[in-house]
């Protein structure tokens, strides 16, 4: 399941310009009663490492480090965050999910007019590439993900139903990318973006694919929000736990406060990653 602020209000709750969100910036440079599409002004994806393209993923979660309540992101998060999470995708070249929610939910990670303007005034195609990773299940054609008016890429496993048949397999306006896995490998998805001419990738989940591109090590950026809330629940966290051993149980994955935005009661936090080597981006 991915990060389900993809659904429900947060896909409706279409761009008012005269809506704004007041936030503090707490780290760094500390400054009170910013609104929040100027504190966003100049936020870009992480640098890339050698070799590769960037990639962060934005997740939501409560004080007690749950990413659903009854199900679902809604409700862990304010309208600001909303806002947030569309002024992410805005900066990165595709936004993508794993499909597992696209079996349990109805998403679309298109952008509302202004922010696709603004990408169209920077020489940007208005939407970024909308990106599905599956493995060898059957994915359900009849979600607006697929109707959606931006560029898709739908990625399965060698053995999924749909690799056999090729472009036909798929709706309209959808490209079809089979792997030669059964389940796509990090590190080739973010191959064949990059020979798309993708120079950086926002995850929104779920778990499982977070983690997936983490043991990959091939995540370089957490944008975390802070709902004010505790759910005391066996719910999912934004981190799925890896089959077998962690090796992050003896080796954490070091990070680096990279930025602290607050609204009202909830933080918006940016981790950067160490990368291979030790080292943290910049």
């Amino acid at each position: 399941m991915t990060d389900q602020r993809n659904v429900d209000q947060r896909n409706v709750d279409q761009r008012n310009p005269e809506q704004r969100y007041t936030v503090d910036r707490l780290f760094p440079d500390p400054v009170a009663n910013l609104d929040l599409d100027a504190a966003l002004t100049g936020f870009a994806p992480p640098p890339a490492p050698p070799g590769r393209i960037a990639v962060a993923t934005n997740m939501v979660t409560s004080l007690d480090g749950r990413a659903q309540l009854a199900g679902t992101a809604e409700g862990l998060s304010g309208r600001a965050d909303r806002r947030l999470m569309r002024l992410y995708r805005a900066a990165f070249d595709a936004v993508g999910s794993g499909a597992g929610t696209l079996r349990k939910t109805d998403f679309w990670s298109t952008l509302p007019e202004d922010l696709a303007a603004r990408r169209a005034g920077e020489g940007k195609p208005p939407q970024p590439l909308a990106v599905v990773i599956a493995g060898n299940g059957s994915v359900p054609f009849d979600r607006r993900w697929f109707g959606a008016n931006q560029p898709r890429l739908l990625v399965v496993g060698r053995a999924s139903p749909h690799a056999a048949h090729g472009a036909e397999a798929v709706p309209a306006g959808t490209d079809l990318l089979v792997a030669p896995t059964d389940r796509p490998e990090p590190a080739w998805v973010l191959e064949q973006l990059a020979e798309r001419g993708i120079g950086s990738l926002l995850l929104e989940g779920g778990p499982t694919t977070n983690t997936a591109f983490l043991l990959a090590g091939c995540l370089d950026e957490l944008c975390w929000t802070l709902g004010a809330r505790v759910l005391a629940a066996d719910a999912l966290t934004m981190f799925a736990t890896p089959s077998g051993d962690s090796p992050f149980t003896s080796n954490p994955r070091e990070a680096r406060l990279a930025s602290v935005l607050r609204c009202d009661d909830e933080l918006f936090l940016r981790y950067r990653f160490e990368q291979p080597g030790g080292s943290i981006g910049p």
